[in-house]
């Protein structure tokens, strides 16, 4: 992790991580890593959801590009834990919100795999593949405590938001675009 991040720079971090990494495949989809999180951001504003859901929304996967354990491929046979990367690289800079949806969004396939069986049926090849890896659906002691999360609808609301953005024919705004509102929710939770 850069130990030289501060309030002032999380953003233009956050910015170069999409220019220089955003083109990489996203796990075998036909969208890359910067349309798939700029999908789920744009999902989260056009569903006016509130500027931390949309931030949220926007930085999910954002441990894909932070993991120590680097990035996950279709070929992987172990779970390389992004959502926790992520999780660690924002929680100096943004509220637990954030940080919550970015750390269980995987607990949150999981789980709706768990409580929903028509939602396992949705999932697309490589989020099937990727369950395997993570612990596939929630036993019921791991729902017990997930459900104790004082922001589980919102957490669950960002996954959604991420298994719908996909879709190779959507055009999104670029990061920028973003940038203003991810500076607001980072100064807000900072000052």
């Amino acid at each position: 992790m850069n130990n030289t991040l501060t309030q002032s720079n999380i953003v233009e971090f956050i910015q170069d991580i999409f220019e220089r990494r955003g083109h990489e495949e996203y796990l075998g989809e036909p969208v890359t890593m910067a349309e798939h999180m700029l999908q789920s951001a744009a999902l989260a504003e056009h569903n006016q959801s509130n500027e931390t859901i949309i931030v949220a929304a926007l930085l999910h996967d954002i441990g894909h590009f932070t993991s120590e354990f680097g990035m996950y491929t279709s070929d992987d046979e172990h779970d390389r834990y992004h959502e926790t990367a992520g999780a660690q690289v924002l929680e100096p800079f943004f509220p637990k919100l954030v940080t919550d949806c970015v750390r269980y969004h995987v607990a949150a396939k999981r789980y709706l795999c768990a409580v929903d069986t028509p939602y396992f049926n949705k999932l697309s090849t490589a989020s099937v593949h990727s369950l395997s890896l993570q612990g596939g659906p929630m036993n019921k002691e791991e729902i017990a405590l997930f459900e104790s999360n004082e922001n589980l609808a919102d957490i669950i609301q960002v996954r959604l938001f991420d298994d719908s953005a996909k879709d190779a024919s959507v055009e999104t705004p670029a990061f920028l675009h973003y940038a203003p509102l991810v500076q607001r929710v980072v100064d807000t939770h900072c000052s």
